[in-house]
């Protein structure tokens, strides 16, 4: 150090001028290093959020040469580059091999001019690439550079031509839990019904046995064979907020045609079928345009803004994805993008958070206990009270109809 000082001292003023220049020369290219590792390392945080599965293909000006010939690189880039590798270049192709990518331009073997993305004067680069995944490059049949089109000053064109093949996904069926028709109880024949077979059940007892699981089978059965059990399947849904009795009735005529038909296929049978359909449709589109008209000036009230509003954040809440995970980070910040990591970084999270220690409540001192006979629970005040659905897949409607004078539980 002392030696360069009194080198520095004893020099004279052009060449302190010309050291000052070298200084910020290699300043500007320390800035400009930090700010291309910068920015790779955000492309990074960006790559590694977007599923594994998902096709993702980049066009840019990464400003680097690959360079020809790929011995060492054959998993990310073909032999048809342009010239020599440089250090951007050496960027470009270590980006690939971290994300599993593959550098399209130079996978086709073309003529230098339809290779060359730079052109300025006599010099000739290729610095536009095209980025894909390395399981979808067998979707790319060409690539090259369009002669003769500029996209910006210098730069030519570079178009790539990728065939999608767009598979229909099978819907997969989900099993649903058949269910006992406790709906039917609120007529009275069902309900009646229902009684009896309990009662004939019990051996003609209006006493319940105090074994809650005989109990609450014996009731489970009877319902089954009394009331029966849905059909398991999912319903289609439907937009049936606007159906009248005219569009319920046709509809209700038109399963019956088609009925008819499908046990006796004849050609009156068949006409019958299609008028009714084409009078459903019709009574759908009236019942459909007088329900909107209704709508519209309902909303044009005071009590109609209100439902516009509620109406509004019910589209927002729907149209939120609430099952998708956008970003997980692991203790350090890096983003975690395989499932395993996810659940294991999941799986830390709430065993810190179960297992924390906080500061227990302290006990009051000085308060006097109470002590006082407490009166039982009557029947009128127990039943009064049911509300909610009952235990063991019974509902509490079922113990109303069962303690109405009746039954002793």
């Amino acid at each position: 150090m002392g030696n360069i000082a009194t080198w520095f001292g004893n020099s004279t003023m052009q060449d302190r001028r010309a050291l000052q220049r070298v200084v910020r020369s290699a300043e500007c290219i320390i800035r400009e290093l930090q700010e291309k590792k910068r920015f790779w390392s955000e492309l990074d945080e960006v790559m590694e959020s977007i599923p594994t599965g998902e096709r993702v293909v980049i066009g840019a000006d990464f400003n680097g040469h690959v360079g020809e010939g790929n011995r060492g690189d054959e998993e990310v880039m073909g032999k048809f580059g342009v010239k020599e590798r440089n250090l951007e270049g050496r960027m470009v192709v270590d980006f690939a091999k971290r994300m599993d990518m593959a550098v399209v331009n130079t996978y086709f073997q073309k003529r230098e001019e339809h290779r060359v993305t730079y052109k300025s004067g006599g010099r000739r680069k290729q610095v536009d690439y095209i980025l894909c995944r390395r399981g979808n490059l067998k979707e790319i049949s060409d690539c090259k550079v369009v002669v003769g089109e500029s996209v910006a000053r210098q730069h030519r064109m570079v178009v790539c031509r990728m065939t999608l093949m767009v598979c229909k996904k099978k819907r997969s069926k989900i099993e649903i839990e058949k269910k006992t028709k406790w709906w039917k109880l609120k007529k009275e024949e069902c309900c009646e019904e229902f009684r009896q077979k309990l009662r004939q059940a019990l051996g003609g007892q209006v006493v319940l046995p105090d074994d809650w699981e005989t109990t609450a089978e014996m009731i489970r059965e009877t319902g089954r064979k009394v009331l029966g059990v849905s059909s398991g399947r999912r319903k289609e849904d439907k937009e049936t907020w606007w159906w009248n009795e005219e569009v319920q009735d046709s509809i209700q005529r038109k399963r019956l045609a088609k009925k008819k038909w499908d046990m006796d296929r004849t050609e009156e049978n068949r006409q019958e079928y299609k008028e009714l359909q084409c009078r459903v449709k019709r009574e759908v589109s009236k019942a459909k345009q007088k329900s909107y008209d209704e709508l519209y000036t309902r909303l044009d009230t005071r009590a109609g803004e209100k439902d516009l509003y509620r109406l509004a954040r019910q589209r927002d809440r729907d149209g939120k994805d609430v099952q998708q995970v956008r970003v997980i980070k692991d203790r350090d910040g890096r983003v975690l993008t395989s499932e395993e990591s996810v659940q294991r970084r999941w799986k830390e999270y709430f065993e810190e958070l179960m297992n924390e220690e906080n500061e227990r409540e302290k006990r009051v001192e000085g308060v006097n206990s109470v002590e006082q006979k407490v009166d039982k629970i009557r029947k009128d005040k127990f039943r009064k009270a049911l509300k909610a659905v009952g235990p063991g897949d019974i509902p509490v409607e079922v113990w109303k109809y069962l303690g109405e004078g009746q039954w002793n539980f």
